[in-house]
């Protein structure tokens, strides 16, 4: 009996990591002056009700973060936002941390 509980458990934590509600991969990035970099991510949602938050960061040469923004996507918008990023100086690289919904906490 306890062999078919951790089973079960296996097969539940396999299937819940294996379907995440959202996804996200950083397509893009352009550095547009010494104040802003842009990124262009595809964000894919498990369906329209999904709540999710992504997260970018711009770093500059030296690898210090110089700016991040997070942006909750529009399920009626598609699936690929271009977004601005506002740094304190120039970046010269665009990080996409990943994207997260409600019950789901490791980005993706």
């Amino acid at each position: 009996m306890l062999a078919l509980v951790f089973l079960g458990w296996v097969g539940w934590t396999t299937w819940s990591n294996a379907t995440p509600e959202v996804t996200s991969e950083l397509v893009s990035f352009k550095v547009v002056d010494e104040h802003s970099a842009s990124a262009v991510v595809d964000v894919r949602l498990a369906d329209d009700k999904v709540a999710a938050a992504c997260t970018l960061q711009a770093f500059a040469e030296d690898h210090s973060l110089v700016g991040t923004l997070t942006f909750t996507p529009d399920p009626g918008a598609g699936e690929r936002y271009e977004e601005v990023i506002r740094t304190e100086r120039r970046a010269t690289s665009v990080d996409l941390t990943g994207c997260t919904a409600p019950g789901q906490q490791r980005p993706s």
